[in-house]
């Protein structure tokens, strides 16, 4: 399987991209310098080593130039990444939980039963590859016998190493639809709720909500510009796993031309920190208030554009209404929205005003937490409508994301001076794309229901790619004619620690309906403790395979990834995991199509665009290939200045081909809609959600969290790097020599609960409880907590209690609202008080006995039957 492989010498270099988004668009490519199967370095990769006659794109603006580097700017967890791959953790043969027997009758408990309560308690022992490729096929077979091939999730989705022919994310879907089918867990739209669920409403921009095209917006913006509101964004944050750097000296070079930087967010983020001009702190999950206030403050003072208002917007009347109060007799004056937000009201005054006569654009990371949240439409269509009440569309005043440049391979994504092509790389062996969709799917974070408690319903696929019309079909798991889900098989194991209510993710896996599940994984982590089988897949550093740099901003670039070390153990890549299954059902050529990876590899090239300009004999000689910028950029029209000149030849997606103030779409198929009304409105708690601290739960739990995107991972990624795991905003280390996750309290919260910087404290609600280390700062504002999301779970009660800093064990159960099948994972109400470690070690002793690397964290051994021996590095380290 290992196709044109050659074998490791005592000394090479290989190159590849090192990005984390896990799709076939990469980004942070490096040069990866090893000598005797072990990597010695990773470093960013210079354009220009074997290209020396390439030549950067420039951007002029007031004076001064910008252009990219003639080398990647890749970020902490890329260059420390050769820890990760001999990480502790690592799972090195195949697995199967001590107490599962595949023998056993659906439902059995005790000798010789699958006992599924056990999930997350019992320990692993090894076994096998023809014994786990046994058990595997014979529960394939069986489940295809006593329920059909659709009683087989596929869980193939989410965010991982980026690899092409040996990826996870699908590898198995093609086997299973040569089996006979299977039910999809449909990727969720989690970095886009409030966007795809709320914006596409009200300007269209499909397919994410978010503004498209984005052509030349960057360098319109340099131009023109005067200040950029980075809401609830961090360039110095988001976009490392999957742009690298660029959106840093992007920050750096705005500030140089005299352009403003206001940061709207609860925390005093890394961008914040360096960039921001003006800090405005406010409460998490309040900023349709504060959208409402500035609106309010536009009108009453005339200092928005009422003629782009009256020839490029629908629904006008109606907004007006509700902002002054005519409606509900409740202006949304700056005072009222005050104690919402936390904000005083002079300083929304004074940011309305500023903006209100001032070439403003705004600056986004996707959403984070501020369109994480419930009711995250709100503010989402809020901020398009406020844009439009200053003529989005103009010179200067744009919408734009600091992260994904280029994601989906389109040009009109990239605001920067694009290439030539961006090179596609489609992972054709797997025989699916993102349009291939069974008849049984479930949306990602519908799981927990769709198990617990069938029938459930739901609108739109929740796929990102889909148009706003999907949000108007209604779909049900079991479908008519479907049966019940009775197997998992996942290549990308972290449901508990990026998903919502994940406690309830828990129970549902511990579900004796849920007869088998199936992992294979590098690491021993998360959902892997739930699985009754685990098989060790191989790293992206074991493997050769064909991949893309489409992502970071600077140049696009094909890449020929040589294996740089041998595999560790008995690691097989996920490709080869499923050919190995296939084989066992006979279908290894059918599912290979006859090729092998040296022929998937030139199928790449082929399909890639680089076919036109460099032969298959000097790609694979050279190792990879940078795409010429594309002539002529500077004359493509930035963003969407058509549409601001002429909205009627120019029509938006929206049914008016305006930008709608009220959507005359959800007016018709969702009428009483009180949670996602026709008109974004102020929602502070509905049937849903009730996150809010004036409310009921808020004198129970009056703090509210802010759950971002990590600084020192990508979502669950690289929790095990020892050189991040040093630095005190990455982990905080208890007195029980435990490295606990950072939470971020205010000096006057943090005094008001008796609980001092560094002290381990429970956070909690009603869904459960997670410890963490306590970091008493002033860059968090009073009533709201900070603990980014992604840990890695390590469960003293599994469901209940969380020792790894797992926070999104306990975020809200809800979808986004009744008819908006969202994420919600932040801003929602919790209380923290100091742990009392020694009464938790008293009460379950054999959690804190678990092995532990001082350095690295969770090991593998801490899920074994049988222990390394007590020299074993390993293992060393365990906390007293």
């Amino acid at each position: 399987m290992s196709g044109t492989d050659e074998k490791v010498g005592t000394q090479h270099t290989v190159v590849r991209g090192l990005c984390f988004i896990g799709i076939p668009a990469d980004a942070n490519s490096v040069q990866v310098e090893c000598r005797d199967d072990t990597i010695v370095r990773i470093r960013p990769l210079h354009y220009d080593w074997k290209y020396p006659d390439i030549r950067p794109w420039t951007i002029e603006a007031r004076g001064k130039t910008f252009s990219p580097c003639m080398r990647s700017l890749i970020p902490p967890f890329s260059l420390g990444y050769k820890n990760r791959v001999d990480s502790p953790n690592r799972v090195l043969y195949p697995l199967k939980r001590v107490d599962w027997d595949p023998s056993g009758a659906p439902g059995s408990t005790g000798a010789g039963g699958r006992n599924t309560q056990n999930r997350g308690i019992s320990k692993y022992a090894r076994i096998s590859w023809d014994e786990a490729l046994d058990i595997v096929s014979g529960e394939l077979r069986r489940v295809k016998e006593t329920y059909g091939m659709e009683a087989v999730l596929s869980q193939s989705d989410g965010h991982g190493e980026t690899a092409v022919i040996h990826a996870a994310h699908g590898c198995h879907r093609k086997l299973l639809r040569l089996l006979g089918g299977y039910t999809l867990q449909t990727r969720n739209t989690d970095s886009w709720e409030g966007w795809y669920w709320g914006a596409k409403h009200t300007w269209g921009c499909e397919s994410l909500g978010q503004m498209v095209p984005v052509t030349n917006v960057m360098w319109d913006v340099a131009k023109n510009t005067d200040a950029i509101l980075f809401w609830g964004c961090d360039p110095e944050t988001t976009p490392w796993g999957f742009n690298g750097q660029l959106a840093s000296r992007l920050s750096y070079w705005f500030t140089e031309i005299g352009i403003k930087s206001i940061y709207i967010c609860p925390d005093l983020n890394y961008g914040a920190a360096v960039h921001a001009d003006k800090w405005i702190p406010i409460l998490p999950n309040t900023d349709a208030a504060l959208y409402l206030a500035i609106a309010n403050v536009w009108l009453n003072e005339g200092t928005y554009d009422e003629e782009y208002v009256r020839t490029h917007t629908v629904g006008f009347d109606k907004f007006q209404a509700y902002v002054l109060g005519d409606e509900d007799g409740i202006a949304k004056t700056p005072e009222w929205a005050e104690p919402l937000t936390g904000i005083p009201s002079r300083t929304i005054r004074a940011l309305a005003r500023y903006w209100g006569t001032h070439t403003v654009s705004v600056a986004i990371g996707n959403g984070g937490p501020g369109i994480r949240g419930p009711y995250s439409t709100e503010p989402a269509r809020l901020q398009v409508l406020l844009l439009a009440m200053q003529g989005v569309g103009k010179p200067g005043v744009h919408q734009f994301k600091m992260i994904e440049w280029g994601l989906y391979n389109k040009k009109s994504n990239i605001p920067l001076p694009g290439p030539k092509y961006v090179p596609v790389v489609l992972a054709a062996h797997r025989g699916w794309s993102y349009t291939d969709t069974p008849p049984q799917f479930i949306p990602k974070d519908l799981i927990h229901d769709a198990i617990l408690h069938p029938p459930i319903k739901w609108y739109g696929t929740t796929l990102s790619r889909d148009s706003v019309d999907q949000q108007f079909i209604e779909y049900t798991y079991p479908r008519e004619g479907g049966t019940e889900i009775r197997m998992i098989w996942s290549d990308t194991p972290s449901w508990v620690t990026c998903w919502n209510d994940t406690n309830s993710y828990v129970r549902a896996l511990q579900d004796p309906k849920i007869e088998f599940i199936l992992s294979q994984h590098p690491w021993m982590e998360n959902d892997c403790q739930m699985a009754d089988l685990v098989l060790p897949s191989l790293t992206v550093m074991e493997v050769e395979d064909i991949g893309t740099e489409a992502l970071s901003g600077q140049f696009c670039c094909l890449f020929h990834e040589r294996r740089a070390i041998e595999p560790r153990g008995e690691s097989k890549s996920d490709y080869e995991i499923v050919c190995a299954v296939a084989e066992r059902f006979g279908l290894l050529e059918e599912y290979t199509g006859g090729k092998s990876v040296a022929d998937w590899i030139r199928v790449g090239w082929e399909h890639s665009g680089a076919a036109d300009d460099i032969s298959f004999e000097e790609f694979m000689d050279k190792d990879y290939y940078v795409v010429p910028n594309e002539i002529g950029w500077e004359e493509k029209r930035p963003g969407l200045l058509d549409f601001y000149e002429d909205p009627e030849a120019n029509p938006l997606s929206t049914p008016s081909g305006k930008i709608e103030f009220y959507s005359g779409r959800l007016a018709e198929h969702f009428p009483d809609d009180q949670e996602r009304p026709p008109m974004p409105r102020w929602i502070p708690e509905g049937e849903c959600h009730q996150e809010n601290r004036d409310g009921e739960r808020g004198r129970a739990y009056p703090l509210l969290v802010i759950s971002n995107h990590p600084r020192w991972r990508v979502h669950s990624q690289h929790d095990d790097m020892i050189w991040l795991r040093e630095i005190r905003t990455c982990k905080i280390k208890g007195p029980d020599g435990y490295f606990y996750e950072p939470l971020w309290m205010h000096p006057t919260d943090a005094e008001a609960r008796s609980i001092a910087d560094g002290d381990v404290v429970k956070i909690f609600n009603e869904r459960g409880a997670v410890l963490a280390g306590a970091w008493v700062t002033e860059r968090i504002r009073p009533g709201a907590v900070y603990i980014d999301h992604g840990a890695r779970w390590d469960p003293i009660v599994p469901g209940v209690l969380d020792r790894g800093g797992a926070i999104n064990t306990i975020t809200p159960h809800r979808t986004t609202s009744k008819n908006a099948a969202g994420m919600v994972c932040s801003g929602f109400l919790v209380e923290v008080e100091r742990a009392d470690l020694a009464a938790l070690r008293a009460r379950y002793p054999e959690a804190f006995d678990r092995p532990y690397h001082a350095a690295a964290g969770l090991s593998r051994e801490r899920v074994l039957q049988d222990r390394a021996p007590a020299d074993d590095p390993s293992a060393e380290g365990r906390p007293t």
